[in-house]
C-alpha cells in the first residue's frame, strides 16, 4: 500500500495543475506516469448531461476501437445447431443453450461478452438478474442478439467496446493499455469519444458532454478540454 501511495503522489506531482488538456497531451502524461508492475488499462470517464432514468435520455452503444483494447475477451454464445457450430468456428470460448443457462445460474460467469441468437433469448431472459448487473445481457442495439454470430464473435474478439450511461450519466470504458504506442491510444480515445457523441439522445438538453477524464488503472485522472472535442 505504501508503494502504491508513493506512485499516486508522484503522478499527482507530475500532473501538477495540468487540466483541460488535448488528447495528445493527456495520453502522453498518463503513459509517462504509469509505474505499476503490470500493463495498466487506460480508462476514460465521460460525464454526460443526461438522466438515464428517462428512456429518451439513455446513452448506449458500441465502439470498434481501431487498435483494440489489449485485453483477451472471453465470449459466450447462446445458440443451437448450425449457429452453435458457427460460433465455435469463429472462436467463441463457451457455446450452449439450456446447459449454458444452468452454468450461469449456478453463478459461474467466466466470460466478458455474451451473444445470443434471437431464438435463444427466451432462455437468456431467465438470466437477467445475473447478466444484467454485469452489463452482459445480449441486446440487439449493440449487435449481441444476432443471427450473424460469426461476425459478432469476431467483433468482440477484435476490441469492440460496449458502453452504457450509469445512473449519474457517466460512461466508462477501457480504451487500451499503457504499453500501446501513443498514436494508437490517441486514435482509440478519439474513436470512443466520437461514438458517444453520435449516440446523443433526443431528450438530452443543454451541454451533452460536460467532462471527460482519462487515467491509468492505478493513477490519478486528467481532464480533457471538452471544447476541443
Amino acid at each position: 500500500m505504501a508503494k502504491s501511495g508513493k506512485r499516486i503522489k508522484a503522478a499527482v506531482a507530475a500532473f501538477g495543475q495540468k487540466q483541460d488538456l488535448s488528447i495528445e497531451e493527456a495520453v502522453s502524461l498518463v503513459k509517462e506516469n504509469a509505474k505499476a508492475k503490470f500493463d495498466e488499462t487506460v480508462d476514460l470517464a465521460l460525464n454526460l448531461g443526461v438522466d438515464p432514468r428517462h428512456a429518451d435520455q439513455m446513452v448506449r452503444g458500441v465502439c470498434a476501437l481501431p487498435n483494440g483494447t489489449g485485453r483477451i475477451v472471453r465470449v459466450a454464445v447462446f445458440a443451437r445447431g448450425a449457429k452453435a457450430d458457427e460460433a465455435e468456428k469463429a472462436g467463441a470460448d463457451i457455446v450452449g443453450a439450456e446447459d449454458l443457462m444452468e452454468i450461469v445460474q449456478s453463478g459461474k460467469v467466466e466470460f466478458d461478452r455474451c451473444i445470443a441468437t434471437p431464438d435463444l433469448m427466451p432462455v437468456v431472459g431467465r438470466l437477467g438478474k445475473v447478466l444484467g448487473p454485469r452489463n452482459l445481457m445480449p441486446n440487439p442495439k449493440v449487435g449481441t442478439v444476432t443471427l450473424d454470430v460469426s461476425a459478432a464473435v469476431a467483433a468482440a474478439k477484435s476490441g469492440e467496446v460496449q458502453f452504457k450511461a450509469e445512473k449519474a450519466g457517466v460512461v466508462h470504458a477501457g480504451v487500451g493499455k499503457t504499453s500501446f504506442d501513443e498514436k494508437k491510444l490517441v486514435e482509440n480515445v478519439k474513436a470512443f469519444i466520437e461514438s458517444v457523441k453520435k449516440m446523443k439522445p433526443t431528450g438530452a438538453k443543454g451541454t451533452y458532454m460536460k467532462k471527460v477524464s482519462i487515467s491509468s488503472s492505478m493513477g490519478p485522472s486528467l481532464t480533457l478540454n471538452v471544447g476541443d472535442l
